[in-house]
């Protein structure tokens, strides 16, 4: 009784084997041609931020504040590279000129150590400015 069972399960996998489909090869996607080629614009740039670390040098200069910005460089791990101001200070500047600003008054910048996801953390505050006539 236990072979009657087994047959019919053999039966019915091989039955749908069986089944015969025509085999139609897979073509390849055409493109339409195209009358000119595509050109891909390159990235913008950001426009160049101007660093001002003494506010003294702002004194005889027209200029709007535009508000805070800041830039930081995490070190992950022990085993990571270590972060750097320098790069800091140039994230605090993509920033400023994504606000549309053309300088940047330096407030501070400092490495913090076990700030929360990063082993060692370099962080440079400022404010971004528009300043006429530069």
């Amino acid at each position: 009784m236990r072979v009657v069972p087994l047959c019919l399960l053999a039966l019915s996998l091989t039955g749908c084997s069986l089944l015969h489909k025509p085999y139609k090869p897979v073509e390849p996607f055409k493109q339409p041609a195209q009358t000119e080629p595509v050109r891909s614009k390159p990235a913008p740039r950001p426009a160049p931020v101007k660093l001002y670390s003494d506010a003294s040098d702002l004194v005889s200069k027209p200029f709007r504040d535009l508000g805070e910005v800041y830039g930081e460089d995490c070190q992950s791990s022990r085993q990571s590279s270590p972060p750097t101001i320098a790069t800091a200070r140039k994230r605090m500047q993509i920033r400023a000129s994504a606000m549309k600003a053309n300088a940047v008054l330096l407030h501070k910048c400092e490495i913090v150590t076990n700030s929360q996801g990063c082993y060692r953390q370099a962080v440079c505050q400022g404010s971004a400015l528009k300043v006429s006539g530069q």
